[in-house]
């Protein structure tokens, strides 16, 4: 799983718990309601008719209601009766005018369940006589639902799984509009991922993000167009300089080698040289750095002993004069032991020679170089390590980042690791290998590059 599905697997997972918090939390507010509403308002609203009748009390034949029934019947302004068994009002309290004082079977069936003349009444068996609570119109609602009993667990059933499907299609239809969103930015993110790596792209300009994909094809264009000018210059420039520079270096080797001159002038020429040389590598490293950057440097991989290898480069750094002033040795961590890997002889002994001339460039004052080869399980190691001045702690970080360390050059003229190291990096980068930096004990800098064996 790439880091854009895991971008929005998150996006779904987040978004279905916020639903089901959503959901959570309108369940609270409306249990809170209830409970709230039920010890507030409707406990306390409901009428006590049950007390009330036992404060309704019988003295020589006369019904008598006390103190605290006329208050409770006042506060919630209503008025109460009592009818006897044959329908005759026997006993009232603030009952209006307009009502009957006797009422037929039909009439208490009727307004026991639903309203008296429009008024909600509450009614309560009161030893074989019936007291009626009335209250005033549209101070209460009445309902009388009626439904048979096997019909009662279906509805409430049926009720569950409604909402259930309800939930379930919400969920359904947003992953699979997520789904959609995802499929429809694939394509932009995967373009924008080849850009940045440097590869070309081209997007169907068709759908919503017609737009957007033409103007990553556009970006990707312009830098592809910016990237073959930049390269073709710098061929350009890289075989303009060739010749004129052979011309510098064959003049000041002639003038150099003249015994006949001024020893002042011939020590001039050397110097010449040897700038000349530095301006040759100089265009020979920037000119491979391109072409590996771009892919534009053929491969030539055989089966190579990375031993003989390391020591081609060794005598090739020696075979330029090397000065009394460094100490140069190779080393076989594994000696006997036939360790073989696959890849370009040049670009290997390029990159090892860069190595070594680094260390000999960035300790002027001399040093000891240590090359070492060895094996570890179906890896080779190569090691090139100097007891020198060593690099700071911000440019081993950057250098192990696979970061140029030109980004840590100071603006005092010294001289730094750069394109000799990105070289290096690249290379290894090409034959599928790592590489790491670090201090040498008690000082000094160690390369260590791994490479893959057979």
């Amino acid at each position: 799983m790439n880091k854009f599905e895991r971008f929005f697997r998150r996006y779904i997972f987040s978004t279905v718990g916020i639903i089901l918090l959503f959901l959570f939390v309108n369940i609270l507010l409306v249990a809170s309601f209830f409970v709230i509403a039920y010890l507030g308002n409707v406990k306390n609203s409901n009428f006590p008719i049950e007390d009330f009748s036992k404060h309704i009390t019988e003295t020589n034949g006369q019904l008598h209601a006390d103190t605290w029934a006329e208050g409770i019947l006042n506060d919630a302004n209503a008025w109460a009766m009592i009818l006897d068994e044959h329908g005759d009002t026997i006993w009232q309290m603030n009952m209006p005018e307009e009502l009957p004082r006797h009422y037929s079977t039909t009439d208490v069936a009727m307004f026991s369940r639903w309203y008296l003349n429009g008024y909600p009444v509450n009614v309560w068996n009161r030893q074989g006589n019936l007291l009626v609570v009335g209250f005033p119109q549209g101070d209460i609602v009445n309902y009388y639902i009626s439904v048979k009993a096997q019909y009662v667990t279906p509805t409430a059933v049926g009720f569950l799984v409604a909402i259930c499907i309800n939930i379930l299609l919400m969920l359904y239809l947003f992953l699979r509009n997520a789904h959609q969103i995802e499929k429809a930015m694939e394509p932009v993110l995967n373009g924008i991922r080849h850009l940045s790596n440097g590869n070309p792209i081209h997007l169907e300009e068709t759908g919503e993000l017609a737009e957007i994909n033409a103007s990553l094809n556009k970006a990707g264009d312009y830098l592809l167009k910016k990237d073959n000018t930049r390269a073709e210059w710098i061929r350009g420039i890289s075989h303009d300089i060739r010749t004129p520079l052979s011309m510098i270096l064959g003049y000041a080797s002639e003038i150099e080698e003249t015994s006949s001159l001024p020893e002042t002038t011939r020590k001039q020429a050397e110097i010449i040289r040897r700038h000349s040389e530095k301006l040759k590598n100089l265009v020979e490293d920037l000119n491979l750095t391109t072409k590996l950057e771009y892919s534009m440097q053929p491969m030539q991989k055989q089966r190579l002993d990375p031993v003989e290898l390391a020591r081609q480069a060794v005598s090739e750094i020696l075979n330029d004069g090397l000065s009394d002033k460094y100490e140069l040795e190779l080393s076989e961590d594994n000696p006997g032991k036939a360790i073989t890997i696959t890849g370009d002889q040049s670009l290997l002994n390029r990159m090892l020679c860069n190595l070594i001339r680094n260390c000999i460039i960035h300790n002027p004052d001399g040093c000891r170089i240590q090359v070492s080869v060895g094996r570890c399980d179906t890896v080779c190691t190569f090691s090139v390590a100097d007891n020198g001045c060593g690099i700071s702690e911000m440019q081993l970080n950057t250098l192990n980042n696979n970061k140029d360390i030109s980004s840590t050059q100071k603006q005092t003229g010294e001289i730094e690791h750069g394109l000799g190291l990105k070289i290096v990096r690249q290379i290894v980068e090409v034959h599928q290998g790592t590489i790491e930096y670090s201090n040498t004990i008690p000082h000094g800098l160690t390369v260590n590059f791994f490479l893959p064996m057979e």
